[in-house]
């Protein structure tokens, strides 16, 4: 009787399972997208938000030759968290660092901002702390880079996340973004050193399997001194022709009477046949075809003044080399190794192996 009852009890339980993945709403009928984070929005699509985020873990091993800096270290490179949402006219980004690498806090803030879409596409008004528009490759995601790591004039050049306002727009085949941000961090005072600074990218060929990316930057900064106020350059230029894709950038700066610049030139190829993806004049990472994955090697030369410290060395004048695979299991899980391979311009040289376990949400 016992095991009857048992049986009796587990069915009406898986019933009420059943029963239970129902979802009601008081209001106008939602709409659930589970491919990649939830996104849960209005069927009229008058409002909405999702959730998201990445996880990095990263196996790297650093040394000098003349035996300054030799690490091994096996730590999370990035973890995060975000929500985005909307209502009507307005939208909102909030991005947080749930851990980071060297051992710093979490907590952290990545992006946070508020944003008027009430314009259409082509001019949306940003306020709030957010990516300057400058670089390409600062542009475009941490988790879809092709490199595990961005390249040391990147890393010297371009400004990345500051809070302040910016109008930006897109089209078709066009973008441009141009805004008014803090120059020196998050200090109480730090408006008074505000920066310019501006993007402007064309695509004259745009399909699925063929892009032509040409782009421009600029940005003029002040600071505490005259002699520290500075102006920054950046060209662009990329394509994808089928399965390989490549780019470039030059990058001039001119901090008072002080002047410095440097490019890099990377090449990548798709051996499973897939494209990079390009939208919004910025790319992408690559979405496998089929069940099995897409494989992807990659090749990259720097040459210049840049920040050369993933292979132990300083902001210096050098170039420096690198080499990579990464797999794609699927949309949201990707496996890379690197190796890098740097040389001052004292002839002071490193290298770094960089292996890459990540899920992006």
């Amino acid at each position: 009787m016992k095991k009857k009852y048992l049986c009796f009890v587990l069915a009406a339980s898986g019933a009420s399972m059943a029963q239970a993945g129902t979802v009601t709403t008081e209001g106008s009928d939602l709409v659930i997208n589970t491919k990649s984070g939830l996104e849960v929005k209005k069927a009229d699509d008058s409002a909405g938000f999702k959730l998201g985020g990445r996880i990095q873990w990263d196996y790297d091993a650093t040394q000098t030759d003349d035996g300054a800096v030799d690490t091994q270290d096996f730590d999370v490179r990035r973890a995060r968290l975000y929500t985005a949402g909307y209502y009507g006219d307005w939208s909102y980004k909030t991005q947080f660092n749930v851990a980071e690498s060297d051992g710093a806090d979490g907590g952290t803030v990545e992006d946070l901002y508020i944003r008027y879409n009430g314009f259409g596409s082509r001019a949306t008004v940003t306020v709030g702390k957010q990516k300057e528009p400058f670089g390409l490759e600062e542009l475009t995601s941490s988790k879809d880079i092709s490199a595990l790591e961005r390249s040391a004039m990147t890393e010297r050049y371009a400004p990345g996340r500051n809070a302040g306002l910016q109008l930006s727009g897109k089209g078709r085949n066009w973008t441009y973004g141009v805004g008014y941000f803090e120059a020196d961090g998050d200090g109480p005072d730090d408006i008074n050193n505000a920066a310019i600074t501006g993007r402007a990218t064309f695509a004259p060929i745009n399909g699925n399997d063929r892009v032509l990316h040409v782009g421009a930057g600029f940005s003029s900064r002040d600071a505490d001194t005259s002699q520290d106020e500075t102006d920054l350059y950046n060209v662009e230029l990329a394509g994808v022709v089928g399965p390989f894709h490549a780019q470039t950038e030059y990058f001039d700066s001119d901090e008072g009477s002080v002047s410095s610049d440097g490019y890099y030139i990377q090449l990548g190829w798709i051996i499973t046949g897939e494209s990079r993806p390009y939208k919004g004049g910025k790319f992408k990472r690559v979405k496998p075809a089929s069940n099995a994955g897409a494989w992807e090697v990659i090749a990259r030369y720097e040459d210049g003044d840049g920040k050369y410290s993933d292979v132990g060395l300083s902001s210096t004048d050098g170039e420096q080399t690198t080499f990579g695979v990464n797999y794609y299991a699927n949309n949201n899980v990707r496996l890379g190794i690197s190796y890098m391979d740097g040389e001052d311009v004292n002839n002071n040289g490193g290298d770094e192996l960089r292996g890459r376990v990540q899920y992006a949400f």
